[in-house]
């Protein structure tokens, strides 16, 4: 087992009608201007855009309003939303909605400290302060409410990239999961896949680190099992907080516990893909490269790969064990390759490239262009 240092800064609200503290919360941290930022107007639907005006009324808190942020979120959005917060002097940024708009806050908290909120993914200016971040987490799926980590699309260079600093961590995140009830199943099945690859991409890394094994085990076992129930009944609210607090350990530190820093190369590889195409989902992408990576590495590494296929699908046999992966993916009517995802052969080269901007990508399983390029035609 590696050694690792663990610390999360992040509180945690739990449960239905947990927004009411939220403004009590940010009074006693200071906070008097806070920027809401949001997506569109499902915040308003189901309910947790009153709630917080609400409590950050009661509290005392004059609050601005930022909307339009959108799935695969850009550095367009982000630099004018910098401004927007400069201009006004706030304290505080409040993310309002699912990864997208977390992230999109969280480039914004640390951009407002830099000539350029860019520079926070390229490493051109290292993240030296950042606005207080607090979240209500309406889509679970990125883990982002409790994490320091931030994904950015730059359309004009087509780079989704990702950052990660230790300020921009949550200060506290609001996760009501009624407030998912009316999401459609598509998106509660993105949002479980991407979590499902967050716990895959530790998960390869290292056989030694057993006991945070059988912590992933579990969570990917219940967020299946839970996935599979709200198909069935979106209103189920016990599947859905199980789901939710699944999602967000998913990510936040403890799956990667004594895991050395994971792979991530389908990460990196799915980026591509939505960078190439923004209106594909970032967890269906990962549904479609994570089986076929499995599969490609599996055939040369067999052994990393038994203890999944027995532990996760009750299976001895690997390529049973990925087949019956790909079959949950197609009951929960996700893509299963890249021609699902509308991508055509002729942009396999157009996204190697965006994909091998080094000579190797990934963290455990290295691998060099030729490779991502076997894994790409066996994806499509």
């Amino acid at each position: 087992m590696e050694v690792f240092s663990f610390h999360n800064p992040t509180r945690i609200l739990f449960g239905e009608g947990q927004i009411h503290e939220l403004g009590h919360d940010m009074k006693l941290d200071g906070i008097s201007k806070c920027l809401l930022i949001a997506g569109g107007g499902s915040l308003k639907e189901n309910g947790a855009y009153g709630q917080i005006t609400k409590s950050l009324s009661n509290a005392g808190i004059t609050l601005y309003e930022s909307w339009g942020v959108q799935a695969n979120p850009t550095l367009d959005k982000v630099r004018e939303i910098v401004t927007l917060a400069k201009s006004l002097a706030v304290d505080a940024v409040l993310a309002a909605g699912g990864g997208s708009v977390i992230d999109t806050a969280k480039a914004v908290a640390a951009g407002v400290y830099l000539n350029d909120p860019w520079h926070a993914f390229t490493e051109e200016e290292k993240v030296h302060a950042a606005l207080p971040i607090y979240t209500v987490l309406t889509l679970s799926a990125t883990g982002s409410e409790m994490n320091g980590n931030a994904v950015i699309t730059n359309s004009e260079t087509k780079q989704k990239w990702g950052m990660f600093s230790p300020l921009v961590f949550p200060r506290l995140s609001v996760i009501d999961p009624s407030l998912q009830s009316s999401l459609p199943f598509k998106q509660t099945a993105n949002g479980a896949v991407d979590a499902i690859a967050h716990i895959l991409e530790f998960y390869f890394a290292d056989d030694k680190a057993i006991s945070t094994l059988a912590i992933n085990e579990a969570l990917m076992n219940t967020i299946m099992e839970m996935t599979d129930r709200l198909k069935q009944n979106p209103k189920d609210l016990v599947a859905r907080a199980n789901l939710a607090w699944s999602a967000t350990l998913a990510l936040n530190g403890i799956s990667g516990a004594g895991l050395k820093e994971g792979d991530w190369a389908c990460h990196g590889i799915e980026h591509a893909f939505s960078a190439l195409h923004p209106e594909i989902s970032h967890g269906e992408g990962l549904g479609v490269i994570f089986p076929a990576w499995i599969e490609y590495i599996s055939e040369k590494e067999p052994s990393r790969f038994v203890r999944w296929a027995k532990k996760v699908w009750n299976e001895d046999n690997i390529a049973k064990a990925v087949r019956r992966f790909r079959d949950k993916l197609q009951s929960w009517e996700m893509a299963t390759s890249l021609r699902d995802l509308g991508i055509k052969q002729n942009e396999l080269p157009v996204l190697l490239d965006m994909i091998m901007l080094q000579p190797e990508i990934g963290g455990v399983f290295k691998l060099k262009k030729e490779e991502v390029r076997s894994l790409l035609m066996l994806a499509f």
